[in-house]
């Protein structure tokens, strides 16, 4: 059974050998790169359904990689980290567009649950049945990746892209801080918590008349965020 293809950006040769195996075993297809500039070729050139990316590699820095990765294609990343790996560049990471992380050593099963993850939610996603939504003046076409407010395109990341259409698939409702963590990052660290925070703080800045007082993303203290309907 093909369960699609994965793209390992690793330079140890034995764990990319044996991250391989286990992928294979799953059903999964897997293309290496050892290096920062293969990897961003490969990706380009064979469309992965996600890459595994290691963040210390020997020629283009993984954070870079990830980068010019997330301004080509929505791809689900995740990003590898050694424990010594400061925080910041983990948080660095999930800013540039990586969906996940995993600090090195890990246990195959729990990587490969990660992967099922994520490729399950972007799966989900490519899968909607209704390609636009429309909330009041705010206009959103999945497809296209297109964001317009009172007929004005809005410039969004791919998370923040994410996260909004995850409240407008359900205005009104609130959604709660779990669900979005686990809708668009797929894993409720404390590290994702700020990140959520930071973008929605960022929507509000691109779609709010007043950011300092949002009426379209609005706080229900303690739960979560709706959108308004």
């Amino acid at each position: 059974m093909d369960r699609g293809c994965v793209l390992l950006v690793e330079d140890d040769q034995r764990l990319a050998h044996g991250l391989r195996l286990a992928l294979e075993h799953q059903g999964y297809r897997v293309n290496i790169a050892h290096n920062g500039e293969e990897g961003l070729a490969v990706a380009v050139r064979e469309r992965p359904d996600l890459v595994v990316l290691d963040l210390r590699l020997p020629d283009l820095d993984g954070l870079e990689v990830c980068r010019r990765l997330r301004e080509r294609t929505y791809v689900p990343i995740m990003i590898m980290t050694g424990a010594a790996v400061e925080e910041q560049d983990k948080v660095v990471g999930l800013r540039f567009g990586a969906d996940d992380y995993m600090v090195k050593p890990f246990g195959t099963a729990e990587f490969l649950a990660r992967v099922e993850a994520l490729l399950r939610r972007a799966s989900t996603y490519t899968r909607a049945v209704d390609r636009e939504l429309r909330v009041g003046e705010l206009h959103i076409d999945r497809e296209a990746y297109t964001v317009k407010l009172r007929d004005t395109g809005v410039d969004l990341t791919p998370k923040e892209f994410e996260l909004l259409v995850a409240l407008a698939e359900y205005p009104g409702r609130v959604r709660t801080r779990d669900y979005l963590l686990e809708r668009v990052w797929g894993y409720s660290h404390e590290i994702r918590t700020r990140t959520l925070d930071m973008h929605i703080r960022r929507l509000r800045e691109k779609l709010e008349e007043d950011p300092a007082e949002p009426r379209l993303i609005q706080t229900v203290i303690g739960v979560g965020y709706k959108l308004a309907a």
